[in-house]
């Protein structure tokens, strides 16, 4: 069988801030730089901030994560806008090219202590601060797992359409997630909301999982495109592995990740501060995602 081809993109993302009075911009953390890695190519990646930044730095954070830090001059503007432009090839056509570890295809999955010990961010409830798991979360979890006798891709393909088929899809830019116990007997919730149900419930039955946020081509027809976010599991002899409850989807050549963490705030595109006494910000943003020929 002919391996399917690549997948080529070209990606416009811009976002506006404009304040409601002058203000001095505080160094700002850009998380807008997709991924490359074994399943992702960038081919290309340009940047542009205005106001220009007195200084700017490319990093990679604690969890693998590259970002760039831009610091500005101690002067007062009334706006702040990144523009990005990328090329990425996405490689991964069969998001199920893999074999488990012997040990790892039943749950609970009996890690080595030296993988258990860098799993640990990722199985732990840090998010809602509380060592009493919602009784809904649990139920949802055990109940799937009871129902696949254990089997750790059935657990995880059942929770993915659950998830998709159950909850309606509800767009809300920002503000954090809710917690997963609520989102799951509301039946409702932005892509964040479900990821974060997802996510819990993996960690529920002892699966390392963790928050994703990224591009998702979706309907080319379709212009209006945002950011979206979704979940990534650890699965032992597979590595990280994506799963998107929103669409209900193993995730493969039509997803893009810039940013992944244990922690849903560490994955987002653009945190910062600015100074000014009585300020508010308002912010908009564009989003273009093109096929072009590989």
């Amino acid at each position: 069988m002919p391996l399917a081809s690549p997948m080529r993109y070209r990606i416009h993302h811009e976002i506006h801030y404009t304040y409601s009075q002058p203000v001095e911009l505080l160094p700002h953390v850009l998380r807008l730089r997709p991924r490359c890695d074994g399943s992702l190519l960038m081919h290309d990646f340009h940047l542009q901030v205005t106001p220009d930044p007195l200084g700017i730095a490319d990093l990679y954070d604690i969890e693998g994560n590259a970002t760039i830090q831009c610091w500005f001059a101690s002067a007062l503007v009334d706006h702040l806008v990144v523009k990005v432009a990328s090329e990425v090839e996405t490689l991964r056509s069969n998001p199920f090219n893999f074999l488990l570890e012997p040990w790892a295809v039943s749950l609970p999955i009996d890690y080595p202590s030296s993988m258990l010990g860098q799993l640990q961010p990722y199985l732990s409830d840090r998010r809602f601060g509380s060592d009493r798991l919602d009784p809904t979360l649990w139920e949802l979890a055990q109940t799937l797992a009871d129902q696949h006798h254990g089997n750790v891709i059935g657990f995880l393909g059942e929770l993915n359409q659950r998830i998709h088929q159950e909850c309606t899809y509800e767009q809300r830019e920002t503000g954090d997630p809710m917690p997963p116990g609520i989102t799951w007997r509301q039946k409702r919730g932005s892509c964040r909301d479900l990821a974060v149900l997802f996510m819990e419930a993996c960690r529920v039955v002892g699966l390392a999982a963790r928050f994703v946020s990224g591009y998702e081509v979706g309907d080319p027809d379709c212009l209006e495109k945002h950011l979206h976010a979704w979940v990534e599991v650890f699965l032992p002899g597979a590595g990280w592995r994506g799963y998107d409850p929103t669409q209900g989807l193993v995730t493969a050549d039509r997803h893009i990740p810039l940013a992944a963490s244990s922690l849903h705030q560490q994955t987002a595109p653009l945190p910062g501060a600015f100074r000014g006494r009585g300020a508010t910000a308002a912010m908009t943003f564009s989003l273009q995602i093109e096929a072009i020929a590989s």
